[in-house]
């Protein structure tokens, strides 16, 4: 399969690839084979060094995944875990999964970890680094929590919530990168980028180096 563009984000979510675009980079989609699962046989509660690493580790498989398969092209991939009590919530499953999520992080304090990884095996050049937000929920009541479970939103978001969407009228308040809770965190991402070289900035914006 030949590539259009030597930028590949190993993930399918739209709303990463829709980062990407808004940036002006011409970026293919090829999702990883590697399976999202939560840390096997990990202690309770989780600390936050693991969490990290786990989310660096998967994020760097994924992109080695791709990368493997194309060589010649720069590959990004990333991983968004959402903690909270030495806990990591996923994507719920069902209702049930997403009331619970959201009482639990209804009226505290919770941290998004997004760990990103960019390839390029073919030249042995690559970089991973993690970032994280702390995000703090409004209370919820029941009705509020049981409407927004309706509105399907929660089913495929870490932590049951989109704060770019609907989700966003929960958020009281956040510190740090915004884009890292939605999922990409693009100041750090395209530091990383120019800094290894896949892509510079010309008249016309951002343009990646083949």
């Amino acid at each position: 399969m030949g590539m259009k563009s030597r930028l590949v984000l190993a993930s399918k979510s739209p709303r990463r690839v829709e980062f990407l675009k808004q940036m002006g980079l011409d970026v293919e989609v090829v999702p990883s084979g590697v399976e999202e699962d939560l840390i096997p046989e990990a202690p309770f509660p989780l600390g936050r060094r693991a969490v990290i690493k786990h989310a660096l580790d998967l994020a760097e498989a994924k992109a080695m995944d791709v990368g493997c398969r194309y060589p010649n092209c720069w590959i990004i991939a990333a991983d968004t875990i959402v903690y909270v009590d030495g806990s990591i919530l996923g994507q719920p499953k069902t209702s049930r999964e997403a009331i619970g999520m959201l009482r639990c992080l209804s009226g505290r304090e919770h941290w998004v970890f997004t760990g990103f990884s960019v390839q390029h095996t073919g030249r042995g050049k690559g970089g991973r680094e993690v970032v994280q937000t702390s995000v703090k929920m409004k209370t919820l009541d029941r009705k509020e929590t049981e409407w927004y479970v309706r509105t399907g939103e929660p089913f495929d978001k870490a932590g049951g919530y989109a704060i770019q969407g609907i989700g966003s009228f929960m958020i009281e308040s956040i510190r740090g990168s915004y884009t890292n809770v939605v999922g990409l965190p693009l100041y750090e991402l395209i530091r990383m980028l120019i800094r290894l070289g896949a892509v510079t900035i010309s008249e016309r914006g951002f343009r990646v180096v083949t």
